[in-house]
C-alpha cells in the first residue's frame, strides 16, 4: 500500500510542477512551486522503486497518469482545447499502461518464489 500512495504523491507533485510552470509565465514566483514540485516527484519515484515496484510499472502509471492528469487540469484551468481525438489518446496511453502493469503481475505469479528455486 505505502508504494501505491508514493506513487500518487509523485503524481501529483509531477502535476503541480507542470502546471506551475505554466503559471510562471505570468507569475514567475512560482518557478520555486516548480523546482519544489518536480524535486518531490523524482524523491517520491525513488522511494517507490525502493519499495519494490517494478521501474515499467511504476514508470508507466506515473507518466501515463501525469499525461491525463494535466491535459484535463489545464483544460480546466487555463482553457487548453481537450478534443475528442485527444480523449481517445488519453484513454489508449491508459490502457497501455494497464496492459503493461496485468503484464508485470502475470509475470510475477511465474516466476518461481527464491525458496522453491533452492530446493
Amino acid at each position: 500500500m505505502k508504494k501505491w500512495l508514493l506513487l500518487t504523491a509523485a503524481i501529483l507533485l509531477e502535476v503541480t510542477a507542470t502546471l506551475s510552470l505554466r503559471g510562471a509565465l505570468d507569475h514567475p514566483a512560482l518557478y520555486v512551486l516548480v523546482a519544489l514540485g518536480y524535486v518531490g516527484c523524482f524523491a517520491a519515484l525513488a522511494m517507490v522503486l525502493r519499495a519494490g515496484l517494478a521501474l515499467g510499472v511504476a514508470y508507466g502509471i506515473w507518466g501515463a497518469s501525469g499525461v491525463a492528469l494535466t491535459a484535463v487540469l489545464a483544460t480546466v484551468i487555463f482553457g487548453d482545447p481537450l478534443t475528442a481525438v485527444m480523449g481517445v489518446g488519453i484513454a489508449l496511453v491508459i490502457a497501455g499502461v494497464l496492459c503493461v502493469e496485468l503484464g508485470a503481475q502475470a509475470a510475477h505469479a511465474r516466476r518461481p518464489h527464491p525458496e522453491e528455486a533452492t530446493s
